[in-house]
């Protein structure tokens, strides 16, 4: 008989996998694997995440304790809301210069390290530092971007010379080289996260920055510091559901649960048109409420109990290709929840070319009322989509789920959650179809994005429920990339792992066997 598995991990691209897995066959931890999969997915999935990106996740360390970390990023200290008004109007465009907010992501992998990694810095970042000087081939999710992304990506400098050699989009198969990317990528593996916040490659992409406009200052990255928080959690058919407090979306799924728990039967299938409602109530709360909290915005709790406002309010335009979401778990005891992100495809359409590090749209999700909770301030965070996810059974780890999917992430989790716990394994809710219910973007009726193979019956309710379908293909990448670890009890006490990733991504999951 063999020896238990060392861990598992599951990720959105197979390379960023199979770099995660090879750490922990070499014996590092769940957190070393994320760190490494994390900056190999920069290279290798830009157009989800980027080192100009920001990052949560949840960590549940040997010792039983979980712990959520923000590193969200912050609005410049010399920008302000009637700077933005006067530039823009009402509302901040959906990309440029304006969105760009202070990257977080890789001060959150720096505290991720000093947490609980056991491997160095320049460990963690090989594998990315090889796929971006030697190049791979372009992946199927990356080039459909490439080409949706043309009309305006290509005219960026940094980004025309990288991705659309000699005019067009770079194909799938064809071979992506960063060669200004792997230069940053080994000034971080030499001097760690302070280069990138206040050494020359700050000084470098600040600069280049500030020739487009920006206000991110020096200071301002000096001054960046993600923090640990406490988790939210609710009961859930007898588990224990912990997903991030605001300024993430981690709220709306424990809403979602809540309004299950209080009578919705068949919530995926009958009951699919209650689900709808739920998931539309809880937009709505997101648009009217969701904010930095240390700006006062409401809490976890106040969001999870808020009414859901009785007149429509127009949501955050649809974002696409936005986030990497993944999983990885190892048998020491170590658990991460995972999310990297830069927000829209290829985030703000800015690449800075001597860096060669694409920057986040986040500020986007900023409002220009100063009316709003979550209107513009110096040093403020947006509202995030973003929102990691681990279930426990009393103290003991069942699940670590993470997906990406922007505003639907919540609902993607509940479709997950729901058939993990009605008996599917892994693999099956994952590839399994779902809907998801769309903000509000104009005056016409809320609309519900529908697979195709999505079942008569839900979808039924969900008309029923005056909510219009828009029926995409079965798998259709817009419906989020999920992955999922499941922790398998035996009786004798051991543990095994089972773990899927989702065919709407270019992902693997990957459960690594033991010596033996």
């Amino acid at each position: 008989m063999g020896a238990s598995p060392l861990g598992a991990i599951a990720t959105s691209h197979h390379l960023a996998t199979e770099a995660g897995a090879a750490v922990l066959r070499a014996g590092g931890n769940a957190v070393d694997a994320a760190i490494t999969a994390a900056a190999t997915l920069c290279v290798v999935y830009p157009n989800n995440v980027a080192l100009g990106g920001d990052l949560v996740a949840i960590v549940r360390s040997p010792d039983g304790e979980i712990r959520f970390l923000n590193a969200t990023g912050t609005a410049p200290a010399g920008q302000s809301l009637e700077g933005l008004r006067e530039a823009h109007g009402d509302s901040l465009p959906l990309r440029g210069i304006d969105t760009v907010t202070v990257p977080g992501g890789i001060r959150g992998w720096e505290a991720l390290h000093e947490l609980g990694a056991t491997r160095s810095w320049a460990e963690h970042l090989a594998p990315a530092i090889g796929f971006a000087k030697g190049g791979f081939p372009n992946s199927r999710s990356v080039a459909r971007e490439l080409r949706a992304a043309e009309p305006e990506f290509s005219k960026d400098p940094g980004a025309r010379d990288v991705f659309y050699p000699g005019g067009s989009p770079l194909a799938e198969g064809e071979t992506l080289v960063q060669p200004a990317l792997a230069r940053s990528l080994e000034q971080l593996a030499a001097e760690g996260a302070d280069a990138f916040y206040t050494g020359d490659l700050a000084r470098s992409w600040v600069a280049g920055l500030a020739s487009r406009g920006s206000k991110i200052t020096l200071e301002d990255t000096a001054a960046y510091r993600p923090f640990w928080d406490e988790p939210i959690e609710t009961e859930f058919r007898g588990l224990r559901v912990l997903t991030g407090p605001p300024n993430t979306s981690g709220f709306m799924f424990l809403r979602a649960l809540n309004a299950i728990t209080a009578g919705i039967e068949d919530p995926l299938g009958a009951g699919a048109g209650e689900l709808a409602r739920a998931f539309y109530e809880s937009n709505q709360v997101r648009t009217q409420l969701l904010s930095d909290p240390t700006f006062d915005g409401a809490t976890g709790e106040q969001l999870v109990a808020a009414v859901a406002p009785e007149r429509p309010i127009r949501g955050d335009a649809k974002a696409s290709g936005d986030t990497v979401g993944f999983s990885a778990v190892s048998a020491d005891g170590w658990a991460v929840s995972f999310i990297n992100s830069v927000y829209w495809d290829f985030g703000s359409y800015i690449l800075e070319p001597e860096t060669g590090i694409i920057f986040q749209n986040r500020g986007t999700s900023f409002s220009l009322d100063p009316e709003s909770p979550n209107a513009f301030a110096p040093g403020k965070r947006p509202r995030h989509t973003l929102m990691p996810v681990m279930v426990l059974e009393g103290d003991e780890l069942r699940y670590v789920p993470a997906t990406m999917g922007g505003a639907a992430q919540p609902q993607v989790h509940t479709h997950l959650l729901q058939r993990m716990l009605s008996g599917a394994d892994p693999q099956t809710a994952t590839h399994a179809p779902r809907w998801m219910v769309e903000e509000i973007t104009g005056d016409t009726q809320v609309s519900v994005v529908v697979e195709s193979d999505v079942s008569a019956e839900a979808q039924a309710a969900i008309a029923a429920a005056g909510f219009a379908l828009v029926s995409v293909p079965a798998r259709d990448e817009s419906l989020g990339h999920s992955n999922v670890v499941r922790v398998d009890r035996a009786s004798d006490g051991s543990v095994g792992y089972t773990a899927a990733s989702d065919p709407r991504s270019d992902g693997s999951a990957i459960v690594v066997a033991g010596a033996g």
